[in-house]
Formats: C-alpha cells, structure tokens, sequence
C-alpha cells in the first residue's frame, strides 16, 4: 500500500474497527463460564497468579496489576521462570490465570502438569478451546477473536486487546463484588492525584504551635498587625486564654477598615475580628478544606480540636504545596 495520508488512516480505521469487532464477539460469548471465575478467585485465600509468554505475558502483567491496584492480591509470575525455580511462589491456596492465545506455549504448557499436581485451581484464557491450556483448566474463558488487525493476520493485535479487555472485565466484577471503594483505590495509589485527596487530613498540612498566628481579644492592633506579617498566613485567630476560638482578621477585613478611614491604632482585636469564623477539625480531609474554602470564598481556614481549642491553620498556598489542589 502507498505511503499517503489517506492509506494510513484507512489502515487506522481498518485496525480499530476489526478490534471493535473482537469486543463484541466477546461480550457476546460471556456466559457461566466468567461468573465461576470471578467466584472461583473470591474462593481462593491466597493471590491470583498470572501466567503468559510473549505478548500475552505482558497483557497478563497488565492484568495482574489492574487486580493488584483493586482489590484482588495478584502477581505475574513468567512461565519460563516458573520452570526454573519460580514455580515455588505458587500455592495450593492460590489460584493460577493462564493466559495464551493459542493455548499451546511450550513455557506455560510444561507447568501445567505440576499445577494439576498441587491442586491449584487453573482459569485458561485462551482463543484455544481444544488446547492443552484449556483442557488443564478447571475454567477457560473464550478470548478468540475472528482475526487479528495486522494484514498478515500474525501479530497479536486483536486478541490481546481481547485479553486485555477480559482481564478488566474480571477486575471490575471483583472489585464490585468486594465492595471496593474509593478510599481503597486510595491507599495502594498514595502518590497519585486521587490517593493524596483521600488520604491526605488536615493534619498533615496545617501550620501548627508557633507557626499559627493568634492574639488574645484584648490585643492591639499593632500586635494584630505584627502576628499576621510575621507568620504569613494572610490572617490571625483570635482566641481567648484557654485558646477557644473567638474570631478571625484576614488580609481583607484589614483592606475594608482601611476604606473606611478609621483610626486604626486604637482598635482591638475584638473589635476588627470576624466572629464565629469558618473552622475545620484536624482528622478532616485535606480536600473537605479546600471545598470549604472555595464554597466560602476564603482563602484561610483555622483549625480546631473536639472543644473548639485551636491547633492549626492552613490556607490555599498549603493545600497547593502539598498538591490537593
């Protein structure tokens, strides 16, 4: 075929259109089959291993990651190490996820005797329903595909997306299936962007002890001024002796007295503060700040124990920082 712009696209198009089609085939034929495989690894009390050579080798550690990533103890062992040593991380209380095309790889073929032998379940994906995998398996689930999208019908196109797909399909049941929530996701991705929202408290972040600015109510304006500039935050707390929050003064309610004209060296900081002041508890989500801060239209938010007693602070640049938002 000619080298043009035209060519390529139709080559494109060709290509996901004979993937697509490799999808619908499949979603066509799920049956019992999958369901007894998705029961099968709730069964189990130990790990889901993985199995496959080649390119399905590494769908399979894709597959076994996404498991891993959900919920479902999974791990990827590689057939050909298997025969060498590696076949001692697979137990009796494990369950094995053999995954080849034809089903006839020679590496994952010759374990699958000692398998039997231990007596570990075996779930086959394999477009092979006749093949040796299938015939060990005490599952097989249907991954065959009509034909692959290269034009020479030889490399794995169609079908490991078809695997690949299936793989997912029994992550998502299982997930479901354990009552996977978000918070779970969380803490096996804590440094992604969803793991550092749900994990991340208040806490972690906010200013505390001599980094909080704070006066008594009976303070000067001058010591209200020279708290808030030295500890940065762009406010101070007011709280009384036994450190129950009172108030807050916040860079704008300085620029609304400076508006006003009044004098402002004879103030207190009773008189200026805000009353009853936006507040958060410090085992509260990082994020739970954030969405106050933005609803209220603030950018500093302090911080209270059960009693109301402040113990922190923290404003947007914090929350920033430590890249909630």
């Amino acid at each position: 075929m000619t080298l043009s712009a035209p060519n390529l696209l139709q080559l494109a198009r060709d290509t996901l259109d004979i993937e697509s089609a490799a999808l619908q085939g499949l979603k066509a034929r799920l049956d019992d089959r999958f369901v007894r495989a998705v029961e099968m690894i709730l069964g189990v009390k130990g790990r889901v291993v993985v199995t496959g050579m080649g390119k399905s080798g590494h769908i399979g550690r894709k597959i076994a990651a996404t498991l891993a990533s959900t919920g479902t103890p999974a791990m990827f062992v590689h057939p050909a190490e298997a025969s060498h040593g590696d076949l001692g991380m697979i137990k009796a209380v494990d369950v094995v996820l053999g995954i080849s095309n034809s089903g006839e790889s020679d590496e994952l073929v010759a374990i699958l005797p000692v398998l039997k032998r231990q007596g570990v379940p075996l779930i086959a994906m394999t477009g092979g329903l006749q093949s040796s995998l299938a015939r060990h398996a005490d599952v097989v689930l249907d991954s065959s595909v009509e034909k692959e999208a290269c034009p020479l019908n030889l490399a794995p196109t169609a079908s490991t997306t078809a695997q690949l797909a299936l793989g997912d399909a029994l992550a998502v049941a299982l997930l479901d299936a354990r009552g996977f929530k978000p918070e779970d996701f969380a803490r096996s991705h804590p440094g992604g962007s969803l793991g550092r929202r749900l994990l991340t408290h208040v806490s972690d972040v906010m200013r505390s002890g001599d980094q909080v600015p704070c006066v008594l109510p009976e303070a000067g304006f001058s010591e209200l001024m020279r708290e808030m500039s030295h500890k940065g935050l762009g406010a101070s707390a007011v709280a009384d002796a036994q450190g129950r929050v009172l108030g807050i003064f916040t860079d704008g309610d300085l620029r609304r007295l400076i508006e006003k004209g009044q004098d402002l060296r004879a103030l207190k900081a009773a008189e200026v503060m805000h009353a009853h002041p936006r507040t958060i508890r410090q085992d509260a989500l990082a994020v739970e700040a954030a969405d106050m801060m933005e609803q209220h239209r603030i950018t500093s938010i302090l911080v209270v124990d059960e009693q109301g007693v402040l113990c922190g602070a923290l404003n947007t640049n914090d929350l920033m920082r430590a890249k909630v938002i």
